[in-house]
């Protein structure tokens, strides 16, 4: 396991642990490192000083890596959250699934999913009510 700091395009730093140096390259590579306080994709390591042990049993950051680095990234996680419970993922059905929703050929309901801009660009233009959500997709 290696632990990386990391820093998206935005300027929000995180660290992030990953099973090796190759594990890390090959997740980058596919667009699958994103930013844990606001979902960018744009994410590269920061610089960083080593932590060295010097003594067996010393840990000297107390603050888990799973957990939320500050008071807004809870605040982010709890609301992504909250998002995905509260909505159906209709993945790359989206557009038609919201035009379906906004024309009344399918049940109101709140979703999510992923768009081709030309698709978000069209829904907007028809009045259909769409917001992007500040996070990449979750692998599976």
């Amino acid at each position: 396991m290696i632990s990386y700091t990391l820093k998206c395009d935005k300027g929000h730093t995180f660290d992030s642990w990953f099973q090796s140096a190759d594990a890390f390259d090959k997740l980058h590579k596919k667009g699958l490192v994103t930013c844990s306080v606001c979902g960018a994709i744009g994410v590269e390591k920061a610089v960083m000083a080593p932590r060295v042990r010097t003594r067996p049993g010393d840990n000297t950051d107390p603050r888990p890596l799973s957990g939320p680095a500050s008071a807004a990234e809870q605040a982010f996680a709890e609301l992504r959250r909250k998002v995905e419970a509260s909505s159906e993922d209709v993945g790359d059905r989206f557009a038609r699934e919201a035009r379906a929703i906004h024309e009344g050929d399918s049940p109101n309901r709140s979703i999510r999913g992923s768009a081709k801009p030309e698709e978000a660009r069209a829904l907007m233009e028809d009045g259909v009510p769409i917001a992007p959500l500040p996070w990449g997709r979750k692998s599976n």
